[in-house]
Order: structure tokens, then sequence, then C-alpha cells
């Protein structure tokens, strides 16, 4: 579990704490989030990405070849540069977790 950690110190991905999750971990960096399953022994799978927001979570969707962040009551465009953040993040936090 302590290399775990360290894996995600390294790769500058945070635990959010959180009171009213019980079922998962939220992890986040440069503004994405992704839900984790809570283990007995730790951390089971990663969940879909998405851009945390003031109006809440906006996950990452596709129409065609534009990709949109959609949340409730929100959509904006996401930026080549969002995507590929996004990607990262997933998988560095994949990687930190295995």
């Amino acid at each position: 579990m302590e290399a775990v950690l360290q894996r995600l110190v390294d790769a500058n991905i945070q635990l959010l704490p959180t009171t009213q999750i019980t079922t998962h971990f939220v992890f986040e960096r440069d503004g994405f989030v992704s839900l984790v399953e809570r283990k007995p022994d730790g951390f089971g799978r990663v969940g879909t990405p998405g851009l945390l927001t003031e109006k809440g979570f906006s996950a990452l969707l596709w129409r065609g070849e534009n990709a949109f962040f959609v949340g409730k009551g929100t959509e904006q465009p996401a930026t080549p540069e969002q995507v590929e953040l996004i990607r990262k993040f997933t998988a560095d936090l994949e990687l930190a977790l295995s």
C-alpha cells in the first residue's frame, strides 16, 4: 500500500476527502477526477474520468470527432489539450494503483 501511495504522490494525483461517497475513492489532478472502487484490501476498478466543475462532475463524451464535457445541466466543448490531459491522468492513475 505504501508503494501505491508513493506512486500517486509522484504522479501528482491527490485523494479528495469525501464523507458522502462511501463506496469509492475520489482522485483528482488538474481539475480532472475519477472514482475508484473501495475494496477491503485497497483499490478496485478505476471509473470513467471527468472534469470537476462548480456544477459537479462532467463526463467526457464524444459526438463524432468532437469531445464535450457533459454534466447535469451543463455542457462545454473539450479542448484537444484537455482530452490529452484527461487521458494522461487516467493512464497515470491506473499505473499508480496497479
